[in-house]
């Protein structure tokens, strides 16, 4: 890397490179200076330097090194002389465009050499493969070569200037300067792709403005300067794009606007917006938005009719023509019947996109689609006084195709009209911005609107017709394009109507039947019949079994009262519940409400103080601006009456003078002026000079002689000044000395009087030094008493607390005891119990199985074998066991004679109540304990049911149930 002490020497170094022709050398040196962090400093020399680099850069078409250089000039210059880096971004994109035409004279086809698809795209295959196989180039390709490098170079310049300029609002004028003209080299040479890519770069970098707010240089889009050349530079981008049918991109460009004016609050002017809506109509009549197109038309009418004052009558009866077509071409029948929530949802979100775009607000709760329709359209164009304006054919096809009802020579008296509103348009005035209105756009929409007119209005008159006679009352189309345009009518349930083309006919239905109300009327019907027969002969239900539920029937009954009243409870909960959240959410509903509304109202202020402080400035700014003129006059003015005074005159061309000239004029007149005087003085002081210097040769004998007569007079002075001060220093010594002689007879007095005042100071002192030690004393005897009687007090009362801690220490000690000792005793009266609730089962089990013997002897089995198994089994005979157990039970405390299970047994004792009695299941009604002769009982009471068995009779049911089954 090359290093120099100035500037200078490498520009010179560069020009010898160039000279000897280095010029990668010479690009490389000046590179290396602009890139070098030792010339921050802006000065006349790095502009010349920057001149000739780019000047390199465009010869050697080094695009990269152009960016690098322009970036460091940049930060150079940014704050210090900002025109300097304009000059050379104008000079850098005048040179790149100044080549391309060169290139583009010298080629011979034009559109061969530019037929690339993209610019930043490397050569293409097969380009490669001919340069390699033919070993002679042709003129195409030549042609290639030599002008796509140069537009290559040229849209890269582009690019990298507004990537420079991008986020400096101190250059705002060249951004929007160079992205017109980028917009026009699009245009010019058809560059589709290029223009996608420019309108998104311009897209991303208003998106970082917005972005990081935070940076020094941003552009302040709220100043009325800024803001319009922004919309300017998109409104441009709006033109190019319909004048090459990127219709994506128009739309795109549109919502770039739209997003601009939303950004800022604030509506461009009437001029700006007329081009606006008349774009918006070009790209909602391509897209079939029919609808949207006619609003636009609508919204560009007002904005003509209310702002342009110089507009004629014909072409404001053009335009209102135009509008009332446009409402026509819209389908009389909404696309979205029958469609899907998910449709809807999509279709609702649409038309506040589009809404939003022709200047309309939309409530997003409420269904659009009764807003922005065709009737709403139609009903709107008569209350703006649209209708009066139009001309008369249009009126008459406004008439018959909406309020007249003629079914068979509807069509014919159409098309003549058609045919006259189709000669229609022209190119407007010049007092207009729409350029040109042709109504002969709308002929189609306004045919098909005839046809779904006439099989509307023939539908509600005939029920079945011929198709060679509905096809002579449309002679627009053939019969298969209506028979197309009648399956979208009936699909959108327009019109009811089918078509035979066996039986060469065309069958009408009526609308109420097929309706959506209808439609299943069927199964509706069926359904009411099943009902009615269900009620007329109810199913036959089977019998039940009682003895089956008959034993846990009440219990059920209980169990399900009480399961229909819990839920009944429930419901009426969930009911309240419901009912308290609709209250709070319409609560909720209403504040949201307020809310909006009070921020709605706070914005509508906020926006009319700033509007009121925008025009504030705008009346000061204008009277700064008056002033500042109205002194450049005045400066102007004296300035011409000194030029007159000197026989000079300022040349002055009258009304075409600016503010900015005016100061351009005063400024020089003040500077030559200036130079002038500058002149004059320089002279004059040459002249005192020369008369300077000659006085001082002639004085200089004469101040010698005074010096030397000056130091005579000034010695006699200094003699007599110290004689003077040597008598006077003898007077006063001599004053002294007799004040010291008058003074000496006092002496002895003055100390005698001087120790009686030390003396009584002294006693005074002394007594009160006394006092103050008897106080001390008295102070720390009282202190040291007090801290006694606290550390007395102290004592006592610890010794207090812990005998108390002692006595609570013992009783929860015995307390503790008392509880283990009772729960020692529960323990084992719980163990008691479960050993007699043990023997209870086991008598249980015995009896069991005693019946259960006796029942199979009943039935003539053997009773041998189960008796011996049952004693073997046990070992030892029952019935001591059972009387024991029957004996202990009340001793025990339980319930008299009865036998308690363990799970009732433990939910009593954990719940602390005694269970409810239960009925003997022996069949014994008192509450006495059984003896234990008493376990005999059963047995003779079931001495004659054994008889009976032995005579061949069947126990009753009765005893079977007492008998425990």
């Amino acid at each position: 890397m090359a290093t120099f002490a100035k500037p200078e020497n490498a520009l010179k170094r560069a020009e010898e490179l160039i000279n000897v022709g280095q010029k990668q050398a010479a690009l490389q040196a000046l590179h290396d200076l602009i890139t070098s962090k030792r010339y921050r400093a802006w000065q006349k020399t790095l502009e010349r330097i920057m001149f000739k680099y780019v000047e390199l850069c465009v010869d050697m078409r080094r695009g990269r090194y152009a960016k690098d250089g322009l970036i460091q000039y940049r930060i150079v210059c940014q704050q210090v002389n900002v025109s300097s880096l304009e000059e050379v971004i104008k000079h850098f994109m005048h040179l790149s465009t100044e080549r391309a035409e060169q290139a583009r004279s010298q080629a011979q086809a034009l559109e061969d050499a530019l037929d690339v698809e993209d610019l930043e795209a490397d050569k293409r295959p097969e380009d490669l493969m001919l340069s390699y196989v033919s070993g002679e180039k042709g003129r195409d390709r030549s042609d290639r070569e030599l002008v796509t490098p140069w537009f290559k170079f040229l849209w890269e310049t582009y690019r990298t200037v507004l990537e420079i300029l991008r986020n400096n609002s101190k250059l705002e004028a060249l951004y929007a300067m160079t992205a017109h003209r980028a917009f026009q080299f699009c245009k010019q040479y058809r560059r589709t792709t290029e223009f996608r890519r420019l309108c998104e770069i311009i897209r991303n970098h208003l998106a970082n403005l917005n972005k990081y707010r935070d940076q020094r240089d941003r552009p302040d889009l709220s100043a009325p300067e800024s803001l319009q050349l922004y919309l300017d530079t998109r409104f441009e981008q709006l033109k190019i794009a319909t004048e090459l049918e990127l219709w994506q991109e128009a739309f795109r460009s549109v919502e770039d606007i739209h997003g601009l004016m939303c950004m800022v609050k604030k509506t461009p002017k009437a001029s700006l917006m007329v081009i606006y809506y008349a774009k918006l109509t070009e790209i909602f009549w391509v897209s079939d938005s029919h609808l949207y197109h006619a609003y636009a038309w609508l919204k560009l009418f007002t904005l003509q009719k209310t702002y342009n004052k110089n507009l004629t009558q014909k072409d404001l009866q053009l335009i209102a023509s135009s509008v009332l077509l446009a409402a026509l071409s819209v389908n009389p029948y909404d696309h979205k019947h029958g469609a899907s929530h998910l449709e809807l949802m999509n279709e609702k979100e649409h038309n506040l996109r589009m809404a939003s775009l022709i200047g309309f607000s939309l409530d997003p709760k409420r269904d659009n689609r009764e807003v922005l329709s065709r009737t709403s359209l139609l009903s709107e164009l008569a209350s703006k006084g649209v209708m009066t304006c139009v001309s008369q054919e249009v009126k008459d096809l406004y008439h018959i195709l909406e309020h007249e009802f003629l079914p068979l020579d509807l069509a014919s008296k159409v098309q003549p009209l058609l045919s006259k509103i189709s000669k229609l348009g022209g190119k407007l005035s010049s007092a207009s911005s729409v350029p040109e209105v042709q109504l002969s756009q709308y002929a189609p929409a306004l045919e098909k609107l005839t046809t779904l007119r006439v099989l509307q209005q023939v539908s509600q008159v005939y029920q079945t017709m011929k198709i060679e006679v509905l096809s002579k009352m449309i002679p627009f189309f053939d019969f298969s394009v209506v028979e197309k345009l009648a399956v979208d009518a009936v699909k959108y349930n327009f019109v009811a109507m089918k078509i035979i083309h066996r039986n060469g006919a065309v069958h009408f239905g009526n609308m109420d039947l097929e309706s959506d109300g209808l439609r299943d009327h069927l199964t509706v019907f069926t359904e009411s019949l099943n009902r009615a027969r269900s009620l007329i002969y109810p199913p036959v239900r089977k019998a039940s079994k009682l003895g089956d539920a008959l034993g846990g029937l009440a219990e059920i009954v209980d169990k399900e009262h009480k399961r229909l009243l819990a839920r009944k409870s429930i419901i009426e909960k969930r009911k309240e519940e419901q009912e308290r959240q609709m209250l709070e959410m319409e609560r909720e509903e209403e504040s949201k409400r307020l809310k909006l509304q009070k921020i709605s109202e706070e914005a509508e202020q906020k926006r009319l103080a700033s509007e009121y402080t925008r025009r504030e400035e705008q009346r000061i700014r204008r009277e700064i601006e008056e002033r500042e003129l109205e002194e450049a006059q005045a400066l102007l003015l004296e300035t011409e009456k000194r030029g007159k005074k000197k026989g000079k005159k300022a040349v002055i061309e009258g009304d075409k003078m600016t503010k900015q000239t005016l100061i351009e004029l005063a400024l020089s007149g003040q500077l030559r002026e200036r130079q002038e005087m500058e002149k004059k003085l320089q002279k004059l002081a040459k002249t005192m000079d020369y008369m300077e210097r000659a006085r001082r040769e002639e004085e200089s004998p004469l101040i010698d002689a005074a010096y030397q007569q000056r130091l005579v007079e000034e010695k006699i002075l200094h003699e007599r000044e110290q004689q003077e001060a040597i008598e006077l220093s003898r007077e006063h010594h001599a004053g002294d000395l007799k004040e010291k002689n008058r003074l000496v007879r006092i002496l002895d007095d003055k100390i005698i009087f001087q120790n009686k005042i030390v003396q009584r100071r002294e006693e005074e002192y002394n007594k009160l030094k006394k006092e103050r030690e008897e106080k001390i004393i008295n102070l720390i005897n009282a202190r040291r008493a007090e801290r006694d009687r606290l550390r007395k007090m102290i004592f006592y009362l610890r010794t207090e607390e812990e005998r108390l801690t002692k006595l609570q220490g013992e009783e929860e000690a015995r307390q503790r005891e008392e509880a283990e000792r009772k729960k020692k005793e529960e323990a084992e009266r719980k163990a008691k119990l479960d050993e007699i609730a043990e023997k209870q089962r086991q008598r249980e089990w015995e009896l069991e199985e005693k019946e259960r013997l006796r029942k199979e002897s009943l039935l003539g089995r053997s009773l041998d074998v189960p008796l011996r198994q049952v004693e073997h089994a046990n070992g030892a005979r029952m019935p001591e066991p059972v009387a024991a157990v029957a004996a202990a039970a009340p001793a025990a405390g339980t319930t008299a004679g009865k036998y308690v299970p363990r799970f009732r047994r433990d939910k009593s004792e954990g719940s602390g109540a005694a269970p409810p009695p239960e009925p003997d299941r022996w069949g014994r009604s008192d509450d006495r304990p059984s003896q234990p002769g008493d376990r005999w009982r059963g047995e003779d009471r079931r001495q004659p049911s054994l008889s009976g068995a032995a005579t061949g009779s069947r126990p009753s049911w009765s005893s079977s149930r007492r008998s425990g089954f």
